[in-house]
């Protein structure tokens, strides 16, 4: 399996709007192996493939990565193509989100606490599945990457352009610190 690079904000790629996958095969499990392999090096809990530069309707998630329980192992890994909410709760649940897109920033972020959600699995086998806690909210946080939303991006522009000032800040920072002097 391979690292992939994982694109940060404002980079425009997590911008797009992710298109269909017409199957599921070889080559689209490898991706989706690959995509966990990443989250897992990376110490998240989902990703989806905008993330890594690529504009297919791809997710993965894997909540026992959280806290680092995994420890860059699979742990329950799920695979989502094509994934499609078709119902969402009217009651609605707060998290503290963040995203490998947006390291080191972390905001509240109000979503339903229930969905539905609809897809192909690893295999290509059409699945339901019905959803609440962290894994409704992390399903929605990694749909909203296959229509070219970010978290922060649920929040007023206020909070938004201070978490982008301070990635901004971070990047200066890290691209200081590589560079021989």
């Amino acid at each position: 399996m391979t690292i992939l690079k994982i694109y940060t904000a404002p980079d425009p790629v997590l911008k797009r709007v992710a298109s269909p996958v017409d199957k599921v095969d070889d080559a689209l499990r490898r991706q989706m192996d690959d995509m966990l392999e990443t989250m897992y090096d990376d110490d998240g809990i989902g990703l989806a493939a905008p993330q890594v530069g690529i504009s297919n309707r791809v997710l993965v998630i894997d909540l026992e990565q959280k806290d680092g329980a995994g420890l860059g192992k699979k742990g329950n890994p799920l695979y989502f193509v094509n994934p499609e909410i078709i119902w969402f709760s009217e009651e609605c649940s707060v998290y503290n989100e963040g995203c490998l897109s947006v390291p080191e920033m972390y905001a509240e972020v109000e979503r339903p606490a229930q969905i539905r959600v609809k897809y192909l699995d690893y295999n290509g086998k059409e699945q339901e599945l019905e959803a609440d806690g962290l894994l409704a909210t992390c399903l929605q946080h990694e749909v909203d990457h296959l229509d070219g939303i970010l978290f922060i991006d649920h929040l007023s522009a206020l909070k938004r352009n201070i978490i982008l000032r301070k990635l901004k800040k971070l990047t200066k920072l890290s691209e200081a610190e590589a560079v021989p002097v």
